[in-house]
């Protein structure tokens, strides 16, 4: 058990200029770090155009590890973010509940974040949760958290004052002699030269003066007093262990409870508790709460001349004891003891009140009898009293029925409550397992205080940690209620909304204001009930104890006080201020809300009223007089974002005071160098709780500041030519483009959840946010193109109304009746020469605007040769259709699913045939009968379109699951006569072999979950080894090019999904249970890799299959689109949508089917150097041959002939020409070259 808060000693106040002794930082932007996720490696280079479709507002690829498709935390705990690379948010340090409030002081030239809130534990992501309550300090260059311990409450505010090198903290705590308002210096809690506030502050700023002003809902300077009828609170003895050392054996006077509840002084049996003669003893009590006693009042016995003379009084388990102070009854003189307190023997003396020096926390005790009077020592009787006043859940722990206190505290519940005990806790306290659907009446608790004097109140609700008890998974929230005065205009009535999820104790101030005294005719009364409407399966609801603290106060203030270090505080010159004196006239029951200083200026917001001013003002310098912004706004406002000259507030407003500004719709901005308001569009339909300020690449690479709001609404609301949108309590303003992030049609993020505060810049390249955010990287819904990063469609497609998680609830196999949302499927038309298209053709069940302002239903066309024009089908098709398939052949789409609708006065159900061309229906094939389409699969180059699903005939045509339908005689035909059942997948395996998974029954009486058609047989068998098959196969892909392999996805009898391939010869191999529940598998791909992977057994080392839908990986969670390459699944895309939802994806599909088609590699330098001097060699080689052909042509041109190679007169047969004849050929001219 842990012992009840005490408040330590703090530091005096001594302004320094020493710096914090932290060590010194580095780089900021090189310490956050993220871990780059393995590449994929896909090759898309024989597929042309790649797309995703499935039910998504964003998407990401997998880029970092810190990646993750986890929804915002719902449970009021807050994390410190990060943006990754990419531009996606990431968790760097976790708390169990909300951070308020963030300021940098640096140290050394590099900022020391300091954190405040009202969570109780922090830890870096990494490691585990630390005890922090409410405030902490996050090194950035070693991503190290250090816990601030010293302070019980919430911080609301912080001002890190590098001048002073401190830091201001404001909230509703208690920390060293302080309440409300502190200072950490020199690495310590100091008290303020004031003791705090008497009510909560909400924000502090530096003035332009070098003053520190603190806004809040307080009158007054000042800290919790004592009741000015002190130790009017009894502590419960009656309920405590009570054991004795050397009690007498005597009969009647042995038992140490004997004195409990005895208040009369009366000796005998049963009244009287003695030791053995002679013998010094001991008392003890050890109680299941902790308790800080401020008095003891003990009854000396005198049965039979006995008595106790001296004792001491230790508290447990501390092992200490305690000075005490007492009236010396013999003197009148006020006295002090320890361990030789006194008890006098005076017959006349009813009892003795001794008072605790120190106010310790114990929850156990031991009384010590050193001497005695006569024989031996004993008592008659023993109270103990305390100033706290609180009120248990457990009634044990309440003041004893025999105090006699007219209205002493109780409490009474209804509902499955059990005692826990209080292990790390200061109290065992009360938890009810309530399984859902919660509601208010579920269980209750109703705590009564016993309220002596009427005064001003802090009241407290202390909530047990639920890491002692293990419930933190189911803790949820709770609602509080109750009157404080007997007549309800007096006070505000309590009503207040609190998590219980915790790590550690904490406390929330829950009531700030006048309490009435108990009386016949009223008790102050705090009910706290479960909140409604939680979507917990089980609630674990805990209750502890409501505290009551009197607040003493100088008065004198209202929501605004100036502070001037070094400057003595003097009640009296309070008005010398002109902070001061402006909340002075505010009227009763203000209240600052929100502070902020530009220059010489200091705009002041809140819920306060004034002859001049409404709920936003300014003053500048130290001007006497006030700028009231237009008279102020209409309503409270909340929270202020400073951005240069743009002033951004949010709260509960519609327009300016003076009604020169209208339209604001709870948010707007205020231009400080022009001095004029302007709404943010039309504004949101709710309250705006925080306005804070963020960096987002929007429409260049270099980030610009946009403005989040926070709040109690669910919707943008529509103005100028942008609809309304539906959100979720979370919008981002633009101010480049002014409108809201949710109407742009540009590559911005996806951002939901909580932003309570942020640092930007705190170096070129890091912003730090607060809250609980889920992002990714493209905001974009149902449809994105695929390359090495995500892009968008030109197309406006908005989810439809029905579009909700819902849409993972399937696990039966059926994608036939299967309700999804969303982009379902999607093709890609190219038409063919000469009459090329480019056309993207989206189909699932969404609405998508259109340019002009119209809508299209479910389907849409993108034509790129048409500067990406939109348009749909037109009209008759049934809004409720879901188109689950899509199939161009020729120039005519095939689209299927869940549809229905009249074309051309014609009924049609399940499909539908329009012509790209014409752009209009088609005369429509017979209507299929009660059922839907799964899967088109048209044959090769044949007019034969094969369509399965979950029909039984078309037009008068029986073929139950599979039909095709001849585009040349327009009319349908049974494929087969044997086959029966659902059809989840078609698929062609050869241009004759045609596949079909799902629930199947060949000739009626073999039943399979996979079946081939062959169709130069033209008939339906089982697949070969279909029986290994745990269950209906509900997708099917190609494992080769040739189709002797392939993969099957589906799910078995028990619910569990399965993955398996056909080896091509008689095996399925299963790659096991690598999936958790809730899996759902919705596409299967085959990819070709840039990189090969390790070698498998499943799967070839230069490919990797691809799955799509909503995987769930065992320590990653929820992935859309996930890798295997044969060994290992590791996510690919991640994606979210509103209402908190992980997003799915259907499936992938291209522009060319190119899967197995592998792109040109690089052949290795050696080959290339080889290749190369054989191209030479062979270069050298024709250049000879071209020479001596060349050179023979020439010889032959010139008239050479051949030498003769025989010899005429060889031997003595040689001919002789005569000497004349030869001579007379000398001069004769040579003949000229020949001619060609």
């Amino acid at each position: 058990m842990r012992l009840p808060l005490r408040r330590r000693h703090a530091a005096h106040w001594r302004p320094t200029t020493s710096k914090f002794l932290f060590l010194a930082l580095t780089s900021l932007s090189s310490a956050i770090t993220f871990t780059p996720a393995p590449a994929a490696n896909l090759d898309f280079s024989q597929l042309g155009r790649v797309a995703l479709a499935g039910d998504f507002s964003g998407i990401s690829l997998y880029q970092f590890e810190e990646q993750n498709e986890r929804p915002f935390s719902t449970n009021g705990s807050e994390q410190l973010l990060a943006r990754m690379p990419n531009g996606a948010f990431a968790p760097i340090v976790n708390t169990d509940a909300t951070i308020q409030t963030m300021c940098t002081l640096e140290v050394d030239g590099k900022p020391l974040v300091v954190i405040g809130g009202n969570f109780t534990s922090i830890g870096a992501i990494h490691s585990g949760a630390m005890q922090s309550p409410a405030m902490a300090l996050f090194n950035p260059e070693n991503s190290e958290v250090t816990p601030l311990p010293g302070l019980s409450g919430q911080v609301n505010a912080l001002l890190c004052d590098q001048e002073r090198n401190m830091v201001y903290a404001g909230g509703s705590f208690v920390g060293a002699n302080s309440t409300n308002a502190i200072a950490w210096v020199d690495q310590q809690w100091t008290n303020l030269p004031f003791a705090g506030f008497n009510g909560p502050v909400t924000s502090i700023t530096k003035a332009s003066n070098g003053n520190i002003v603190f806004g809040g809902s307080f009158t007054g300077l000042g800290n919790a007093t004592a009741p000015s009828t002190p130790d009017g609170q009894v502590i419960n003895l009656s309920t405590a262990t009570i054991s004795s050392d050397s009690s007498t054996s005597s009969a009647g006077f042995s038992d140490p409870k004997n004195i409990i509840c005895k208040t009369g002084g009366a000796d005998g049996a049963g009244n009287t508790w003695l030791l053995q003669d002679n013998t010094p003893g001991s008392w003890s009590a050890k109680f299941r709460f902790g308790f800080q006693p401020t008095k003891l009042r003990l009854y000396n016995t005198r049965q039979d001349g006995r008595g106790t003379r001296t004792w001491r009084f230790t508290a447990l388990p501390i092992n200490g004891i305690m000075n005490m102070t007492y009236i010396d009854p013999a003197t009148g003189r006020n006295a002090s003891c320890t361990n030789q307190c006194p008890l006098s023997n005076n017959s006349s003396i009813k009892f003795q009140d001794f008072h605790f020096v120190n106010v310790i926390g114990m929850n156990e005790f031991r009384i010590d009898i050193s001497a005695f009077y006569g024989r031996g020592g004993g008592l008659n009787g023993i109270e103990l009293f305390a100033d706290d006043i609180f009120s248990y859940a457990v009634n044990d722990f309440n003041e004893p029925a025999c105090a006699g206190g007219e209205f002493p505290s109780g409490a009474t519940t209804t509902g499955p409550w059990t005692v826990s005990p209080s292990q790390s806790s200061s109290a065992e306290y009360l938890t009810a397992r309530i399984a859902g659907p919660v509601t208010s009446s579920s269980a209750s608790v109703v705590f009564t205080p016993d309220i002596r004097e009427s005064g001003h109140y802090s009241v407290n609700l202390y909530t047990p940690g639920c890491l002692q008890d293990n419930t933190c998974l189911t803790r949820g929230q709770v609602k509080l209620t109750g009157q404080m005065t007997a007549d309800p205009t007096k006070s505000e009535p309590l009503d207040l909304d609190l998590y219980q999820t915790n790590n550690f104790d904490k406390y929330d101030q829950i009531y700030f204001g006048p309490i009435d005294s108990s009386s016949g005719s009223f008790r102050p009364r705090v009910t706290m009930t479960p909140l409604a409407g939680q979507s917990l399966s089980e609630m674990t609801f805990v209750a502890q104890r409501v505290g009551f603290t009197l607040i003493n106060s100088t008065g004198g203030l209202n929501g605004l006080y100036e502070f001037t270090p070094g400057k003595p505080i003097n009640a009296s010159d309070f008005m010398s201020s002109t902070f001061n004196k402006l909340g002075a006239s505010f009227s009763r029951g203000s209240a600052v809300n929100a502070l902020a200083t530009s220059g010489d200026t200091t705009y002041i917001a809140g819920n306060f009223t004034s002859s001049s001013v409404r709920n936003i003002v300014a003053m500048k310098g130290n001007q006497p007089t006030v700028q009231s912004l237009d008279g102020g706004l209409n309503g409270e406002v909340k929270s202020m974002f400073l951005n240069e000259t743009s002033l951004f507030v949010g709260g509960l407003f519609n327009g300016t005071t003076d009604n020169s500004v209208g339209g604001l719709g709870n948010v707007a901005v205020y231009d400080t160098s022009k001095n004029s308001w302007s709404p943010l569009g039309a504004g949101v339909n709710g309250r705006v709780l925080r306005v804070v300020g963020m960096a987002m690449n929007v429409t260049s690479s270099t980030p610009e500041i946009v403005v989040s709001v926070n709040g109690d609404f669910d919707q943008v609301l529509a103005f100028d030519n942008n609809p309304a949108v539906e959100v979720d309590g979370f919008a981002i303003w633009v101010p480049s483009q002014r409108n809201w992030l949710q109407n742009l049609d540009l590559p911005v993020e996806f951002v939901e959840g909580t932003l309570s505060t942020s640092l930007l810049n705190l170096d070129d390249a890091l912003s730090l946010y607060a809250g609980s955010l889920a992002s990714s990287v493209l905001g974009t819904t149902g449809a994105a193109t695929l390359g090495q990063n995500v892009n968008r469609f030109p197309v406006n497609i908005r989810p439809s109304a029905s579009s909700s998680s819902s849409s993972l609830s399937r696990r039966d196999g059926s994608l036939a009746d299967d309700n999804r949302t969303g982009v379902v499927t999607g093709v890609f038309d190219k038409g063919s020469e000469p009459k090329k298209r480019n056309h993207t053709i989206l189909g699932g069940h969404f609405t998508a605007r259109l340019a002009d302002g119209s809508t299209a239903e479910n389907l849409v066309i993108i034509d790129g040769n048409d500067n990406d024009r939109v348009f749909g089908l037109g009209q008759g098709i049934s809004s409720n259709s879901t188109f689950v398939a899509l199939a161009v052949h020729g120039d005519v789409l095939f689209a299927g699913g869940k549809v229905t609708g009249t074309v051309s006065g014609a009924a049609v159900n399940g499909l539908i045939t329009y012509n790209l061309v014409t752009k209009s229906f088609n005369t429509q094939p017979p209507a299929l009968s009660n059922g839907t389409v799964s899967s088109i699969a048209p044959r090769g180059n044949t007019g034969d379109v094969y369509v399965g699903g979950s029909f039984k005939s078309a037009g008068s045509l029986g073929c139950p699951g599979v039909c095709y339908y001849s585009t040349s005689a327009s009319q349908w035909n049974q494929v087969g006569q044997n086959l029966g059942g659902t059809v989840n997948s078609l698929m062609w395996a050869t241009d004759s072999i045609l596949l079909a998974g799902g629930d199947l029954a060949v000739n009626n009486t073999v039943s399979t979950f996979l079946a081939a058609y062959d169709t130069t047989k033209q008939a339906w068998d089982s697949y070969p080894g279909a029986s290994q098959l745990p269950g209906p196969v509900s997708v099917l892909a190609m494992g080769t090019s040739d189709g002797k392999q392939i993969w099957a996805a589906g799910n078995s009898a028990d619910g569990k999904v399965y993955l398996s391939k056909y080896d091509g010869e008689s095996t399925w191999r299963s790659v096991g249970q690598p999936f958790e529940a809730e899996t759902d598998i919705r596409g299967l791909q085959v990819f070709s890799l840039t990189s090969s992977h390790a070698n498998s057994d499943l799967i070839n080392s230069d490919e990797a299959l691809m799955l799509t839908g909503s995987i769930v990986l065992p320590g990653f969670g929820t992935a859309s689109a996930v890798l295997f390459d044969g060994k290992t699944f590791r996510p690919y895309a991640l994606t979210n949508n509103p209402g908190n939802t992980a997003g799915t994806l259907s499936r992938i599909f291209v522009e060319n089917n190119g899967f197995f088609k592998k792109s040109g590699g690089h052949l290795p330098l050696v080959f290339i150097v080889l290749i190369g001097l054989g191209i030479s060699l062979a270069l050298m080689l024709l250049i000879v041959v071209a020479g001596l052909f060349l050179d023979r042509l020439r010889k032959k041109r010139e008239g050479y002939v051949p030498a003769p190679t025989s010899m005429y007169d060889r031997g003595s047969g040689i001919q002789r020409i005569p000497p004349h004849e030869l001579l007379e050929n000398l001069g004769k001219g040579r003949p000229g070259a020949p001619q060609v």
